[in-house]
C-alpha cells in the first residue's frame, strides 16, 4: 500500500505578534533586536504584587485582524490562566483565551498551487502572552524574559488542509492579509510569525488518525517540509503495524528531520481557569463597527479592482496584492497619472527586482509613486529610453528623494527628439553602409535594429530610438 492510499488532514495554529509599542500586560518596549532581560519587569516576570493591565491597543488590533478574516467579534470575552511549568515562563501560567475567545469563525480564501480554489475555515483567533526564549549556547541554556508579554493572537484553523502545499498557501493568504491590516509586520525571521502544525493521516474514507503537533515553525520552507516528514512518518509507522502517538514533536529544519519532545497534552492537562487580575473584555456594536472602519481594502478586493477596472490579468493582479507595500505603489502611481498596465509591468519587474533580496520575504519599496510615474512619463514623452530608466535613472533615485528628470539630465541620458539632427545622424549611417542598406530594400526588417545601435552610438544613446526607425522608413522608401 502506498502513501495514495492516505490523506493528510491539518489544521494549523499561527501567533501572529501584535505591533504595539508595549506588551499587552506592562508598559515594557516591544522592541525587537535589545539586549537580553533588558526590556522586562515585575509584570511581565510575574512577580508577587504586581498586576497586569490589558493594553487596549492590542484587543483593537486584535478585532481588527478578526474582521479582516470574516471573524464573529465577541460581545464578551475573558483572560484565563493557561497553568504549566517551563524555564521561558516565570508566572509559571501564560495569560491567555479558553472558553470564551475574542473572534470566532470566518475563514480565509486561497488559490492552490494547481490554480484550484480553496477555503479554510477558522475556528476562533484569540489574545495570548507570549513567553521567552530559551538561548542554547556552549553547553549552557540561558534564559531571556524579554519577549514575555509580547502579544500575540493565536488564529486557529479546522482540520481543512489536506496538502503540506495548500498549508504554505494558506499561511501566505493569511501572512498578506494580516500585512494589510497594519496589525503586525509579520516577519517570520523575527519570530512575528509563527506557526504550529497539527497534523494526522488515515485511510482515505476512514476516520481521522492520531495527530501530533509540530511546534515553532518560523518558515514557509519548515512548514512545507515539516508536513512532508511527518506524513511519510505517520504512513509508515502505520503500515509497519505501529501506533501513531500523540505528541508534541520539533523540527530541525537544517536536517529535515523531526523528533519527539514530550507527549501532546490536552486542555483538562493545562487547569484554565479565569484570570483573576483582569476584567472581562465588553465589546459594543459601536465599538466593533469604528474598528471595521479602520480595515483597509484587502488583497481579494484589489484584485477585483485591477482585473475589472484596469484590465490586468489574475496573474498580474495576484502578483501585485501579494505584498501591501506594492499594491499601494501601484496604487499611488495609477493615482498621480500613470498607466496602470505599464506602471505593473515596471513595479513586477524592475521595482521587485530591486527590492527583494536574496532570502528576503518581502519586498522593500524605497521608490515613491511620483518618482514612478515621473520615470514612465520620461519614456512616453521620448526623453528617456526604458531602458536608461531601467538601469540608471532607477538605481539612482532609489531610497531618496531626487527627481528622475534632474538624474537623467545629470547623467546626460536624456533622449534627442531633435528630428533634423536625428535625420543628419541616420543619412551618415546610410552612406557608410550600402550593404546593410542593400539588405533592408530587400525586405530584411532585423538590419533596423544596425541602424538604431549606430544611431545611438553616433549619439552617445541620446538618439530617440523610435524616431530613429521612422527618419529610416521615410529615408529608404
Amino acid at each position: 500500500m502506498s502513501g495514495k492510499d492516505y490523506e493528510m488532514v491539518a489544521g494549523l495554529e499561527t501567533h501572529v505578534e501584535l505591533k504595539t509599542a508595549t506588551k499587552i500586560f506592562c508598559g515594557c518596549s516591544t522592541a525587537f533586536g535589545a539586549e537580553p532581560n533588558t526590556q522586562c519587569c515585575p509584570v511581565c516576570t510575574g512577580m508577587p504584587g504586581s498586576l497586569p493591565v490589558l493594553n487596549r491597543q492590542v484587543v483593537h488590533y486584535a478585532i481588527k485582524a478578526g474582521l479582516a478574516v470574516n471573524c464573529r467579534i465577541a460581545s464578551y470575552s475573558k483572560e484565563d490562566r493557561k497553568n504549566y511549568f517551563y524555564p521561558d515562563l516565570p508566572k509559571a501560567w501564560q495569560t491567555s483565551q479558553y472558553d470564551l475567545p475574542l473572534c470566532r469563525g470566518g475563514g480565509i480564501s486561497f488559490t492552490s498551487d494547481n490554480g484550484e480554489k480553496r477555503f479554510v475555515r477558522l475556528n476562533r483567533i484569540h489574545l495570548e502572552e507570549d513567553a521567552g526564549k530559551l538561548i542554547h549556547e556552549g553547553g549552557v541554556t540561558r534564559v531571556d524574559y524579554s519577549r514575555c508579554g509580547v502579544p500575540l493572537i493565536e488564529i486557529v484553523t479546522e482540520p481543512d488542509i489536506h496538502s503540506p502545499e495548500d498549508a504554505v498557501a494558506f499561511l501566505t493568504a493569511l501572512k498578506s492579509i494580516i500585512k494589510y491590516t497594519g496589525v503586525s509586520d509579520v516577519k517570520m525571521q523575527e519570530g512575528s510569525l509563527r506557526c504550529d502544525v497539527n497534523l494526522s493521516v488515515a485511510k482515505k474514507g476512514e476516520p481521522l488518525g492520531t495527530r501530533t503537533e509540530t511546534k515553532n515553525l518560523n518558515s514557509f520552507r519548515a512548514v512545507l517540509r515539516s508536513c512532508k516528514y511527518e506524513a511519510e512518518r505517520q504512513i509508515e509507522l502505520i503500515e509497519s503495524g505501529e501506533a501513531v502517538k500523540q505528541e508534541t514533536r520539533r523540527w530541525d529544519d537544517a536536517s529535515g528531520v523531526g523528533s519527539s519532545m514530550r507527549g501532546k497534552e490536552d486542555a483538562h492537562d493545562y487547569r484554565y481557569f479565569p484570570e483573576p487580575d483582569l476584567m472581562p473584555v465588553v465589546m459594543t456594536d459601536e465599538d466593533v463597527e469604528k474598528i471595521r472602519a479602520t480595515v483597509p481594502a484587502l488583497p481579494g478586493e484589489r484584485v477585483e479592482k485591477y482585473t475589472k477596472e484596469y484590465g490586468l490579468s489574475d496573474y498580474d493582479a495576484a502578483l501585485l496584492t501579494a505584498d501591501v507595500a506594492i499594491a499601494d505603489l501601484f496604487d499611488g502611481t495609477v493615482a498621480v497619472g500613470a498607466a496602470p498596465k505599464k506602471a505593473a509591468n515596471f513595479i513586477m519587474g524592475d521595482v521587485m527586482r530591486l527590492g527583494k533580496a536574496p532570502g528576503a520575504e518581502d519586498v522593500n519599496v524605497r521608490v515613491s509613486p511620483s518618482q514612478l510615474a515621473e520615470m514612465l512619463k520620461l519614456v512616453d514623452e521620448g526623453a528617456a529610453s526604458l531602458a536608461a530608466v531601467q538601469k540608471e535613472i532607477l538605481p539612482r533615485v532609489w531610497d531618496t528623494d531626487k527627481s528622475p528628470s534632474v538624474v537623467l539630465d545629470e547623467l546626460g541620458l536624456r533622449q534627442s527628439n531633435d528630428a533634423g539632427e536625428l535625420e543628419a545622424v541616420v543619412k551618415g549611417i546610410i552612406d557608410a553602409n550600402p550593404k546593410v542598406v542593400a539588405d533592408y530594400l530587400a525586405g530584411n526588417q532585423k538590419v533596423v535594429s544596425f541602424f538604431v545601435g549606430q544611431a545611438m552610438k553616433a549619439t552617445k544613446g541620446k538618439a530617440n530610438p523610435k524616431m530613429v526607425s521612422e527618419i529610416l522608413g521615410k529615408l529608404l522608401k
